[in-house]
């Protein structure tokens, strides 16, 4: 199976690389910090550099098959049927072998959430070496991006206020560590950030991700018209001459540029960004609702990837010349990837599994005590619905930000069917030897 979830990069012959992959490479030879490029990944990537990144494919595919199956083990589910079934739905029908075989933070999401379920709720399942690497696992993935680290916060703080109203489903001893590994996380990241560029500060750019979004909501264009008579504030003279989105304002030749960008900007754009939430709260959560509602529905495979990415090969060519041969014979840079065909299978897929998934959810509930695979369909759920609304409402909503994490409703939606159909089954056989008795 690992060789299997790096088919792709094995066809394209190199990594697959992504738009955002060269702020992450640079973090190691550029020593400063950036908007939303975490070091921790940065130090990963640059771990890898020698190998040609295989070594981080590798991992991230070894990754990837211990956590699938560790938590088909922990649900009574490991069997090598069950395991090969699952596996090759995932491969050939979601994002996971993309994500899997491409160099940056996506594919650590997903699987962050399911080591945190076995983490939390499978403590009497698992040994006392793999807790160890769960919890050393779950801490470098909430250090590898903002998102991820806000989505596993919001499950231990829903597990907190479940936790008096599930019987003692959730173990206090599970839901500490759970909780200990994001503050390990966060040190991770603050260490990581100090180590390169001296300031024991969080990775820059928040307020600029969620100023793009309110820019693309027209929020910043009525707060310019309302206040900038009174309020004397850069972006006054060019108030009626905003893009229209996020990506044109910060990556595209803007007024973003002519400020200063974030050096020049951030400031201002944090001061907007606050005074609107206050200025205009039910358009902001108008919104809000309409982004995660937005972000749910986008699922698609292969965004950032399969356009020009001029910004990682600037970096590959400037810091690591030797691998610009092989990263330009792959068929990516040579417009061989097309994600058009297996969208369509990939897409309705990724839609209907997250239905299936807030369906098993539902079905649980009705039980008294709720089982483990009612966990797991509930704890992949609010996943989701947490995802859509941290990347919906900071960032507004991308493709990526719902391929990396949809694949997991897909993997639950699978066991949740096999488990069906297999009881029915078996009742199916009780009811013939009672017939036959």
């Amino acid at each position: 199976m690992p060789l299997l979830l790096l088919a792709p990069a094995l066809w394209n012959g190199y990594p697959l690389l992504q738009w955002d992959t060269g702020g992450y490479l640079a973090r190691w030879y550029e020593g400063y910090l950036v908007p939303s490029r975490s070091t921790v990944f940065g130090l990963y990537l640059h771990f890898g550099e020698e190998s040609g990144f295989w070594i981080n494919l590798g991992i991230q595919a070894l990754a990837t098959f211990w956590i699938l199956q560790l938590t088909l083990r922990v649900l009574g589910m490991a069997q090598p049927f069950r395991l090969m079934v699952v596996s090759l739905v995932l491969i050939f029908a979601t994002a996971l072998p993309w994500i899997a075989s491409m160099l940056l933070t996506d594919i650590f999401a997903g699987l962050a959430v399911l080591a945190l379920f076995i983490l939390i709720l499978q403590q009497d399942k698992i040994s006392t070496i793999e807790k160890s690497a769960l919890f050393g696992f779950i801490a470098f993935s909430a250090a590898t991006h903002s998102a991820t680290l806000a989505v596993l916060l919001g499950l231990c703080c829903v597990g907190w206020i479940a936790r008096p109203f599930l019987r003692g489903r959730i173990p206090v001893a599970g839901l500490l560590q759970g909780s200990l590994t994001l503050v390990a996380g966060a040190l991770m990241l603050l260490s990581a950030n100090f180590a390169l560029s001296g300031q024991f500060v969080w990775t820059p750019g928040g307020y600029g991700v969620a100023f793009g979004r309110m820019l693309q909501d027209g929020i910043v264009a009525q707060y310019l018209r309302d206040h900038c008579a009174v309020e004397r504030l850069k972006l006054c003279p060019y108030r009626n001459e905003l893009p229209a989105t996020a990506d044109e304002f910060l990556w595209g030749k803007s007024m973003f540029n002519t400020l200063g960008r974030f050096q020049g900007l951030n400031d201002e754009m944090g001061f907007i960004v606050l005074h609107s939430l206050a200025d205009y709260p039910a358009w902001q959560a108008q919104a809000a609702l309409e982004a995660t509602a937005q972000q749910l529905a986008h699922v698609a495979t292969g965004e950032g990837s399969n356009v020009w990415i001029p910004h990682t090969y600037g970096i590959i060519e400037r810091y690591i010349p030797k691998q610009l041969k092989p990263m330009r014979a792959a068929r990516q840079q040579r417009w061989h990837l097309d994600f058009t065909a297996m969208n369509r299978i990939h897409v309705p897929v990724a839609l209907i599994s997250t239905l299936l998934v807030v369906f098993l959810f539902a079905r649980g509930l009705w039980q008294r005590r709720p089982d483990d695979m009612t966990l797991l369909a509930g704890t992949v759920a609010l996943a989701l619905l947490g995802n859509a609304f941290v990347c919906g409402v900071i960032s507004g909503p991308h493709d990526r930000y719902g391929a990396r994490i949809t694949w997991t409703a897909t993997f639950v939606s699978v066991m949740g069917i096999m488990r069906m159909i297999e009881k029915d089954a078996g009742e199916a056989d009780t009811e013939a030897d009672e017939s036959s008795a």
